[in-house]
């Protein structure tokens, strides 16, 4: 059975925290994405100095939304600057699986074995791995290649799964967060740098 096809489309930027929360704001008071986008644009909600390039975040921004539950939204709007971190992490995991799959057989397993650190040259080995079975990133050219590893490290600094010196944080989940995720199955609690045992015990 063919692989499914990776989406890598993720070089538009960061996490975008501020400006997702604004969206998720103005989605629960229009429960329209495209509404919420047309919005955004009018009101320059990303701050882009040109429209297209406003056009293409704002696109990014929604489609990493659209992708959480409302109870995750709210988590986002009113949670605190770490559960909204998480959120904006599980969001973004949701939309890009081949960040999905770093997170769950790179990161997490790192973590669980104790090995913390996570090295660009990681990332070459799980991206060499993953185009055995994927012939998208076969085709991606050097450049490209380096701009993900570039965004991808970007993104886990900015969510706070990696430290500054590129070490794992544990994830200090609440058990709102892994209850409001959970109820989409327990899967998705793999993104997380956290043992089965606090997860378990969170959702009791």
């Amino acid at each position: 059975m063919a692989a499914t096809k990776y989406n890598m489309s993720f070089t538009t930027g960061g996490v975008f925290h501020q400006e997702s929360v604004e969206f998720a704001k103005v989605f629960l008071s229009l429960q329209d994405w495209k509404a919420v986008r047309k919005k955004a644009l009018e009101r320059n909600l990303v701050r882009s100095r040109t429209k297209s390039s406003s056009v293409r975040v704002c696109r990014e921004i929604c489609k990493r939304l659209e992708l959480l539950n409302v109870e995750e939204l709210k988590i986002l709007i009113e949670g605190s600057v770490q559960e909204q971190q998480q959120i904006l992490w599980l969001a973004i995991c949701r939309r890009y699986r081949f960040i999905y799959d770093f997170a769950v057989e790179i990161i997490r397993e790192k973590y669980l074995n104790l090995n913390t650190g996570i090295y660009p040259e990681d990332y070459d080995a799980f991206f060499n791995t993953k185009a055995t079975w994927h012939n998208e990133l076969e085709d991606l050219t050097d450049k490209t290649r380096a701009k993900l590893r570039q965004v991808l490290f970007r993104i886990l600094k900015e969510t706070e799964v990696l430290g500054k010196d590129n070490t794992i944080n544990p994830s200090i989940l609440t058990s709102r967060v892994v209850k409001v995720v959970s109820q989409q199955g327990l899967n998705d609690l793999a993104i997380f740098p956290a043992s089965e045992a606090e997860i378990k015990e969170l959702l009791q």
